[in-house]
């Protein structure tokens, strides 16, 4: 069930994108910048997104591999469009996770209905508030 509502929120995701503009105030070029940094983010533990990240990197391969050529030699169409439907789960689980650690980040508000949860602070940091 967890599968198959990550599947449709990526979908929804470039949907969403494709209609109306995404749906988040980020543009292509904050999104684009915040790939190494979320890659980065990830791969310290610090961001929770590795298995989202790791479905869309294995995604990736297997529209790039040779292993893919199979269904296009036998079978044409269903091979494009098994490419076609690989591809766009491929963009529009970008512009979700992207979305995410956006707003993780705190480079831009959350999208309606979901709250941003901040980096954790490191030494240093100070947190204002009272103590009662």
């Amino acid at each position: 069930m967890g599968r198959t509502l990550r599947r449709t929120a990526a979908f929804t995701a470039l949907w969403k994108a494709m209609v109306t503009g995404s749906g988040s105030n980020a543009s292509l070029g904050q999104r684009l910048g915040a790939m190494p940094r979320m890659l980065v983010a990830t791969l310290r533990g610090r961001y929770d997104g590795f298995g989202r990240l790791m479905l869309i990197t294995a995604a990736t391969a297997y529209v790039v591999s040779p292993v893919d050529i199979v269904p296009e030699a036998f079978l044409l169409v269903f091979g494009l469009v098994d490419d076609m439907i690989v591809v766009g789960w491929i963009a529009g689980a970008l512009l979700s996770e992207t979305d995410r650690f956006l707003a993780w980040e705190g480079s831009i508000p959350p999208a309606a209905g979901r709250a941003a949860t901040p980096p954790p602070a490191g030494p240093g940091t100070v947190i204002e508030g009272e103590v009662a």
